[in-house]
């Protein structure tokens, strides 16, 4: 099923769950005005269908310790295949827990990272000691978020 599948009941339930995962089937049903039996069905293709991908509790990464976000370009050295090149940072970074994203770019750098620690000093010591020290790294540029001016996980249906 493509997006232009999706009638406007699914798309208010998609609407409805990403603002609260927690609704209950009943009061989603009375909210996309559906008996619960059939809302249920909808949710359940939904989901099988890949539309819904997991149920989440969102965190506040500062209430936890965690107060510095960073975004890291990271460059690798593509012209020596050898172990610990291109492939195997896509491995390794799986197993940093201070990257909470990490997506392939086009253009001058290769990755974009999301790290999020508790303050500069543990991310000197990632950024120096695990990040620079792999060897496919070649280049690495970080910037520091000093304010959000919009957080959502909601995506427009």
């Amino acid at each position: 099923m493509s997006k232009d599948l999706l009638d406007r009941t699914d798309r208010r339930i998609l609407e409805l769950l990403q603002a609260n995962g927690r609704l209950s089937n009943q009061d989603l049903a009375e909210q996309v005005a559906l008996s619960p039996s059939p809302c249920l069905r909808r949710v359940r293709r939904l989901e099988d269908e890949g539309y819904i991908k997991n149920y989440v509790a969102l965190v506040d990464p500062e209430k936890i310790g965690l107060k510095l976000l960073a975004y890291v370009s990271i460059r690798l050295n593509k012209t020596h295949r050898s172990p610990g090149t291109v492939s195997d940072f896509a491995r390794d970074v799986q197993s940093w827990p201070e990257v909470i994203e990490c997506c392939a770019l086009s253009g001058d750098m290769d990755y974009l990272l999301r790290v999020q620690v508790k303050d500069l000093t543990q991310f000197s010591a990632f950024a120096m000691d695990v990040l620079m020290q792999h060897p496919a790294v070649v280049d690495m540029r970080s910037s520091f978020a000093l304010q959000h001016i919009k957080q959502t996980t909601v995506f427009p249906v």
